[in-house]
């Protein structure tokens, strides 16, 4: 039997960069197509890995890039931007991977998309996952869709930046306080991604990926703060605020050079509770036990070099 060639699209970003180093320890051999190589840097010394300059939006470079694989996976995405801008990358873009597929003879994919994608979901980030799901279960694939919480992990931007954030200030005003999220460690995500493709029964599944434990987002963000040892382990104290206010604040900072802290959209997701629904399965049908983020997350918050996360966001913001 043939080793596996898989198509990795995002395999540089922070999911991706697992989900590479999974299926290079299984001996896969992997492509990862990047604008330049250098932002693959991360990945380019793992064995089986090649990395090729392409662009995945331009149709010209997928047809390039197709041939010759066994399956592809899709984790590009973002989190901040217009209206516009989600639906080329969430909607125009898996439609464009669909066409170079089915043109190149290529029928297996495994697609990340988002938990609440919903076509009625309150935030264009979600409402733009769901409709990328929708263009894909209609292009005669063979697909699996995975739907994962907000990903934790060594380089995330989520716990990091709020213990950075406490790092600094007195205390967390905080919008969005009381939702609900149901985190899950990136490995785990990159292990459901193998998983999918190794296994043939999880085509035409959907899967909610999300961790063992529900927590508010002012919860999340006080362990963060205690888990990296931020004011002797107690972290800052949490205020709340009121949604016109956090709803300001985003608009404000939106303004500001480079990608958010928060923007108004993402605020606008967490409007519902990001947890899992019940009605589809989740990591334990792919045979993954989920790890807790009490479990990991004091291990990598607790251990962080001297410039913090949020020192090299202000660096690449200009400020």
């Amino acid at each position: 039997m043939s080793t596996p060639r898989i198509l990795v699209l995002g395999g540089s970003g922070f999911v991706g960069r697992h989900v590479c180093e999974q299926l290079a320890r299984m001996g896969w051999q992997v492509t990862v197509p990047t604008r330049r190589a250098i932002n693959a840097s991360s990945v380019q010394s793992l064995p089986g890995l090649t990395v090729l300059e392409a662009s995945v939006h331009k149709e010209a470079d997928l047809a390039r890039l197709m041939p010759g694989h066994d399956a592809v996976v899709n984790l590009v995405a973002v989190l901040h931007g217009s209206e516009a801008r989600f639906e080329n990358v969430h909607v125009e873009l898996p439609a464009k991977i669909s066409h170079a597929m089915k043109k190149a003879g290529v029928s297996r994919l495994v697609h990340v998309s988002a938990l609440g994608a919903e076509t009625q979901a309150p935030s264009m980030y979600l409402r733009s996952k769901a409709r990328g799901e929708t263009t894909l279960q209609g292009a005669g694939l063979q697909l699996s869709v995975l739907r994962p919480s907000v990903v934790f992990g060594a380089e995330d931007k989520f716990l990091n930046l709020f213990a950075d954030l406490q790092a600094v200030a007195p205390f967390m005003p905080l919008a969005g306080s009381g939702t609900r999220f149901q985190p899950v460690w990136v490995a785990d995500v990159a292990g459901a991604v193998v998983a999918c493709l190794k296994q043939p029964s999880t085509i035409g599944q959907t899967y909610e990926l999300c961790g063992p434990d529900v927590m508010t987002l002012a919860e999340l963000v006080q362990r963060a703060g205690q888990w990296a040892g931020v004011n002797h382990g107690q972290g800052r104290p949490i205020l709340p605020l009121p949604n016109w206010v956090g709803w300001l604040q985003a608009a404000a900072m939106e303004l500001a050079p480079g990608e958010p802290l928060m923007s108004r959209d993402n605020l606008a997701s967490m409007k519902v509770d990001n947890v899992a629904t019940g009605r589809l399965p989740g990591l334990s049908a792919l045979g993954i036990s989920a790890a807790s983020a009490a479990g990991i997350a004091p291990g990598y918050l607790g251990h962080r070099g001297p410039r913090s996360k949020l020192n090299r966001w202000r660096a690449s913001a200009g400020r």
